[in-house]
């Protein structure tokens, strides 16, 4: 499975988040024809004396998904003009908006739109347009919106050549300084940043065949988007784009509102092309390479090395799991099942620089990601799938909602959820959460002078929050819930632990043969009440 790539290569360098100062809106200029071969939107100019045109809203959107996917798939991208087609990434970097001339200023609303040039992977057109006063116009390519820097471009280049995608930048951080806040860039990727926040994982609109199953992977890609100009007081940005792929075509909403917490609200309506068995619904990507419980890889001075380091997931029951993340030695796919999910997301549950010691990736600074499912989502699975990884530079996680019902050809499927830029998880419920996993490889008996049994190891998770605090003054009255699928549990303790104002617990694990898995489960609970969340692990006998 490819995730993507190398996406820090290709993409720290252009998703910065340097503020910016507060630009006037540069004027769109004539009106072109951009690559979509789709019919006109509905606010296309009507002919002369004729009614005026209906507003373009998302249900146009809609119907363009609808009619794209009675037609055949077009898998080539047109062929590039020769200057961009062989440009490498420092060429194709080397290329930046200029931005005295963002858009969407006209209003002198509170949002500037920037545009990605064309080349090096980027090579599929992507139509943009400004939605003002219900009216489409797409912006035309100029080439007097980029500086060039030493990347020269001889010849002319078509106004209809369109864009890799574009930004939107919004004084996130300071009044009067806009910061990069949202991203669309390759496929169908966005990353978004709350206050404070750095760029790390990324979310996608849609991701189809993962695993395998259902044949080689696809990625659908948003081949035209429309952003509505923003009034002056604007406190949401309004984007809707059309997606377009093998298996499925797709209309999307994404009303991006900024803050703390930026909160993106997609609407989706999904058109598929034919039977699709395996899907992934609002998926996320994330890097995880180094983490306390994932040390096969110790020659780098930093203590730990990851975009996200767990899964957390709310159940339709309403119980609480956390899954922390791992570099695997092969392709790991976790399921879990549920029905009606209230919410999933990979977290960056560690804040503490000291734990990263990166004064350039700022990793403490990373945000999570968390999706709330608006409606009834029916039965199915959060999948997580990670993969292994040599080095920071590669995305190898994976997360995402699989309906269990496969989508039919034909039959259109309309989903909504909000996806929230999230610093910590300690607002998100009011039990104990995990804040530490660590795995230690232990003596078949437990005699500190044996050999090391692979068939063996002791997990220790350190629980914090929550009421955890109060439970420190009777901390006998705490009981460890543990499980294993595989194996059996040898041996547990619970002690306190003042360090992170809770409790330390060990669990002994014993598999029956080398190669077996197991997936264990624990909680801790004091008369009866649950006081935690569920953290669970994989772990196979070497």
């Amino acid at each position: 499975m490819t995730i993507a790539p190398s996406r820090r290569g290709l993409l720290a360098g252009l998703l910065s988040t340097a503020a910016l100062p507060r630009l006037a809106g540069a004027q769109v200029g004539p009106t072109q024809p951009g690559p979509s071969a789709l019919p006109p939107p509905a606010g296309s100019p009507p002919p002369a004396g004729g009614p005026a045109p209906p507003r373009f809203r998302f249900e146009e959107v809609v119907r363009r998904a609808r009619a794209l996917s009675g037609a055949p798939f077009e898998a080539a991208a047109p062929a590039l003009p020769a200057p961009l087609g062989g440009l490498d990434y420092d060429a194709w970097r080397d290329i930046r908006f200029r931005p005295d001339k963002a858009l969407l200023g006209d209003q002198d609303g509170p949002f500037r739109l920037q545009l990605f040039h064309l080349g090096f992977l980027f090579t599929r057109p992507v139509t943009v347009n400004v939605v003002r006063d219900g009216v489409p116009t797409p912006i035309p390519y100029q080439p007097a919106l980029f500086d060039y820097g030493r990347t020269a471009i001889e010849k002319p280049l078509p106004v209809n050549l369109g864009f890799a995608g574009f930004r939107l930048h919004y004084p996130l951080n300071k009044p009067g300084l806009l910061d990069e806040l949202i991203a669309f860039l390759g496929a169908s990727y966005y990353r978004f940043l709350g206050r404070d926040q750095l760029y790390g994982l990324s979310a996608r609109g849609l991701a189809v065949n993962v695993e395998g199953a259902g044949g080689p992977e696809e990625f659908p890609f948003f081949r035209e988007f429309w952003i509505e100009m923003p009034p002056k007081a604007a406190d949401r940005a309004v984007i809707y784009g059309l997606l377009d792929g093998p298996s499925c075509t797709g209309a999307f909403q994404f009303l991006v509102y900024p803050g703390d917490e930026t909160v993106v609200d997609v609407r989706a309506s999904l058109h598929p092309r034919r039977d699709m068995a395996e899907v992934g619904i609002a998926p996320l990507t994330s890097m995880f390479f180094i983490g306390e419980n994932e040390r096969r890889h110790p020659d780098d001075y930093r203590p730990e090395l990851h975009d996200s380091d767990g899964l957390l997931m709310q159940s339709g029951g309403g119980e609480w799991i956390w899954r922390p993340l791992r570099n695997p030695r092969e392709r790991w796919i976790s399921s879990f099942l549920d029905r009606d999910p209230k919410g999933f997301g990979l977290m960056q549950r560690d804040r503490v620089f000291e734990d990263y010691q990166d004064l350039e990736a700022f990793y403490h600074r990373r945000p999570g990601y968390w999706v709330e499912p608006q409606g009834e989502w029916g039965e199915g699975a959060v999948r997580l799938v990670e993969l292994p990884t040599q080095n920071e530079t590669h995305d190898n996680v994976v997360a995402y909602w699989q309906p269990r019902q496969p989508y039919r050809a034909g039959e259109a499927v309309e989903l909504s959820y909000k996806v929230r830029a999230l610093a910590g998880t300690e607002d998100l419920h009011p039990g104990g959460r995990v804040v530490n996993t660590y795995v230690a490889r232990t003596a078949a008996s437990g005699g500190s002078g044996e050999a090391l049994d692979a068939t063996t190891r002791r997990f220790l998770v350190d629980f914090s929050g929550g009421d955890l605090a109060y439970w420190l003054a009777d901390p006998k009255a705490v009981e460890i819930v543990p499980s294993t699928t595989q194996g059996r549990i040898t041996a547990t303790s619970l002690v306190a632990n003042l360090h992170v104002k809770g409790f330390r617990a060990a669990i002994d694990v014993k598999l029956d043969r080398a190669g077996q898995s197991t997936d264990l489960r624990a909680f801790l609970r004091a008369g009866g009440r649950t006081l935690t969340e569920t953290w669970t692990y994989p772990w196979t006998a070497a």
